[in-house]
């Protein structure tokens, strides 16, 4: 069965964005980026938000058209544009770029799209991530470190009631600074 793997940059003071949504801090180098390149290739599909989904098709879908936009960040888009992606929004009514819109996080749907065959599924998206966490539907956490504190902003883990126990899978470090955290669900969370 595929899994759920929530898929995030933070800052070292746990920040996906900082404030007015700024990801301007982030160290992504070309060491980097062929790593997510890679990760995120081997993939099923895309599980977003419709706010970080509206923020890559804003740039992804034509970014190697570009040609300041050689090596991974033209690579990325390819990968982008063909991977399935599932948007959850209540508003949103269609997407492009091979875009289904779901419109609720519902337990028997995600566990239906984790049997499909294929890789697994990348969850993007600190709000999409606590409603799958607050149904216990993440499998695994990777958690990309940048070595930056930036004091306020959108906070990877808000704050939630659920207790979920992890395992260490394994750690990585990159030369610009960058440590890569795998994590592991070890057991359902503890009722809350």
């Amino acid at each position: 069965m595929r899994k759920v793997i929530y898929f995030m940059s933070m800052s070292l003071d746990g920040y996906i964005e900082g404030p007015d949504r700024d990801i301007d801090w982030h160290q992504v180098d070309d060491d980097l980026h062929h790593a997510f390149n890679e990760r995120l290739a081997a993939m099923g599909g895309f599980l977003h938000g419709r706010v970080v989904h509206e923020l890559m098709a804003d740039f992804w879908p034509t970014a190697d058209q570009d040609p300041a936009a050689a090596g991974p960040t033209a690579e990325f888009a390819v990968i982008w544009r063909n991977m399935p992606k599932y948007v959850y929004s209540r508003t949103l009514q269609r997407a492009d770029w091979n875009t289904t819109v779901v419109h609720d996080v519902v337990p028997e749907e995600v566990m239906a799209l984790k049997e499909q065959p294929g890789g697994d599924l990348a969850l993007g998206g600190a709000g999409l991530a606590a409603s799958f966490a607050a149904l216990d539907l993440i499998d695994e956490y990777w958690v990309y470190v940048h070595p930056v504190l930036i004091g306020r902003g959108k906070p990877m883990f808000p704050l939630t009631d659920t207790r979920t126990p992890l395992r260490l899978a394994s750690t990585g470090a990159f030369g610009n600074g960058v440590v890569e955290l795998r994590y592991e669900r070890t057991e359902k969370p503890s009722a809350r």
